[in-house]
């Protein structure tokens, strides 16, 4: 069974990431700012709200390791996540984007030797089956380029989450860190990609509220709760966010509710519920 404290945090993390998609969603789509300076704009605040929170334990900041990796994948998610949508539709890009998350951390689980329960198995594949019935009807062919930007950024969320769980002794301190080496990388691709610059007050109000709030606090919460989660539960979790961030749509964007969400969303509720509940077995 899983701790309190790691279900707390998980769920606490799960509806920053749900913000966090509201967000991006509502500044792209509106063209109020472009995709290079979204992800400029949301890595540097996250850096500068972490740097808030650290500033009081600077020697545990200044006696940590640099995760070089975890950085390059940070970036890497922020930056394909920003692109991506640029092409893909809210429901494809969800799609993409988790299903290459499973992959990844699901892989690694099994690579690292974790055996799962038979119920941990029913549970994933409900939760995917709920995820995909949410999303695949009627939604349109990707484009081939956002299709693979949100391959690749859901690939870099997956490793930098698998990541967090060796960095987990001091989750604050790691992501800051990883933040702040990770935001000359966004404003480097910003600079390069000047020509596209459009950046309007709504966008960069958006843009620094899912850097500070849904993104840094939201990851300090997940790299906290990493620990008390084995890979295959890790990943299926993450399955929560798109029907989290469907049901904002409908109460915040007037995206009224549909009997395939709340029936999807009850299949993910419900698959994802049977892998927590489950007992990963080691080699």
């Amino acid at each position: 069974m899983i701790a309190r404290r790691t279900l707390l945090l998980t769920a606490l993390a799960m509806l920053a990431f749900a913000a966090n998609s509201l967000l991006c969603r509502a500044a792209l789509q509106q063209a109020s700012i472009d995709p290079a300076s979204f992800a400029s704009v949301r890595l540097a605040s996250g850096a500068a709200m972490l740097a808030v929170l650290m500033r009081w334990r600077a020697a545990e900041a200044a006696a940590l390791a640099t995760d070089w990796l975890a950085v390059l994948m940070l970036w890497l998610y922020v930056a394909g996540f920003s692109f991506a949508y640029l092409t893909l539709s809210a429901g494809t890009g969800a799609l993409i984007l988790f299903g290459a998350v499973q992959l990844t951390m699901f892989g690694a689980g099994l690579r690292a030797g974790e055996r799962f329960a038979p119920q941990a198995w029913v549970g994933l594949g409900l939760a995917l089956a709920g995820l995909l019935y949410l999303v695949a009807p009627g939604v349109a062919a990707p484009a081939p380029l956002g299709a693979l930007l949100m391959g690749v950024a859901g690939a870099a969320w997956g490793v930098y989450s698998l990541r967090g769980r060796r960095a987990s002794g001091n989750p604050l301190a790691s992501t800051a860190r990883n933040f702040l080496c990770a935001t000359p990388l966004a404003l480097l691709m910003s600079l390069l990609m000047q020509g596209q610059l459009q950046l309007q007050t709504q966008g960069l109000l958006l843009g620094m509220a899912s850097g500070a709030l849904s993104s840094g606090l939201g990851y300090v919460l997940w790299y906290a709760a990493l620990p008390g989660l084995g890979a295959l539960r890790a990943a299926s979790v993450q399955l929560l966010v798109p029907p989290l961030a469907a049901l904002g749509g409908a109460l915040l964007l007037a995206e009224l509710p549909t009997l395939r969400l709340t029936l999807a969303s009850l299949a993910i509720l419900g698959g994802v519920a049977l892998v927590l509940l489950s007992r990963a077995r080691g080699r």
